[in-house]
């Protein structure tokens, strides 16, 4: 492993972590697909349990993944293994399991205890490591207002640490009580963040990049003739925030963007993946990527960037003329 452990709370990490949205299989808001289409469980487990085995020790989930699924597939996957990992999971909507459909949101207090104990109970688990807000639009108010229930849920030893998953720099600090640790955020060669990642290095919190693949723009699977299925989240019926994926199909101007930055990326044997997950690591100390998967295969290629090491300033410089930022 050539890059340097990361900072979570009081534990220090393998700077990689494992996104478990997808593993979540396919749910809805309302009629528009949230999930990333039909997963086999069997094979999330073994992914999983592989990553173990590589060394990654952080694994991000959340309750709405699949309404629980995803959570109680992460659960049974490490079971045994619970005290040599840190799960992370969110907290703020409100779902209909059965239905497998997102219904709305929640930013009171009072849903955050009801969820909490709902997640312990689908990850099997006595506390959770790092427990995220996943109302990136809440207000500063509303973060004030949740505080102090945050703190206490510590005090009773139900989570370790907090933080909020957001791209809006000005929210953070309103939700920072003494058990604050980490911002989740968008950050990726083709879309940086810089913004949020000076806040991080100021409070000296945990960078959790979600996205870190442009939602696996940046692999060699997709190209202007892919089309992910209808109960994918980035296909025909996308939501509106999807800006990756447009009418069901990679969008033009970001494959461009990809194929400007590809040979810096994939210089010194990294795979296309290896390289965007390379450009994270180098673009600031504090950030843990949690590139998703839904087989072994992608487990062992994320995983594999660990061996290499991250971009060099030069190559940063280069990417950041050639996408004229």
């Amino acid at each position: 492993m050539t890059q340097a452990h990361r900072l979570i709370g009081d534990t220090a990490i393998p700077p990689l972590g494992m996104g478990c949205w997808a593993i979540g299989g396919p749910f809805w808001a309302g009629d528009t697909p949230a999930g990333w289409g039909e997963v086999d469980d069997a094979e999330s487990t073994r992914a999983v349990q592989r990553a173990l085995d590589l060394g990654i020790r952080f694994f991000d989930t959340a309750d709405v993944y699949g309404t629980g699924r995803s959570e109680r597939v992460l659960g049974a996957a490490v079971a045994g293994h619970r005290d040599e990992i840190l799960i992370a999971t969110k907290w703020g909507n409100v779902f209909d399991e059965e239905n497998r459909r997102a219904v709305g949101e929640d930013p009171g207090p009072a849903q955050a205890r009801r969820a909490v104990e709902a997640s312990l109970t689908r990850l099997g688990t006595d506390r959770i490591d790092l427990y995220q807000w996943h109302l990136g639009g809440a207000t500063p108010e509303q973060a004030e207002e949740m505080q102090g229930t945050l703190e206490d849920l510590v005090t009773e030893g139900k989570i370790r640490f907090y933080g909020w998953s957001t791209d809006d720099p000005a929210l953070p600090s309103a939700l920072a009580g003494p058990h604050f640790a980490a911002v989740q955020h968008e950050v990726n060669v083709l879309s940086d963040a810089p913004l949020m990642l000076r806040l991080v290095a100021e409070r000296n919190w945990a960078s959790i990049n979600r996205s870190p693949l442009a939602m696996g723009l940046l692999s060699e699977k997709y190209t202007d003739g892919t089309r992910p299925g209808k109960d994918d989240v980035r296909g025909d019926d996308a939501p509106s925030w999807m800006r990756y994926f447009t009418d069901g199909a990679p969008a033009g101007e970001w494959l461009k963007r990809r194929e400007a930055v590809r040979d810096i990326l994939t210089s010194d044997g990294r795979s296309l993946v290896q390289g965007a997950l390379a450009w994270v690591w180098a673009r600031s100390p504090h950030t843990v990527p949690i590139p998703g998967f839904r087989t072994v295969a992608q487990v062992e290629e994320n995983a594999g960037a660990l061996d290499k090491a991250p971009l060099t300033a030069d190559d940063l410089s280069e990417i950041d003329a050639l996408l004229d930022r």
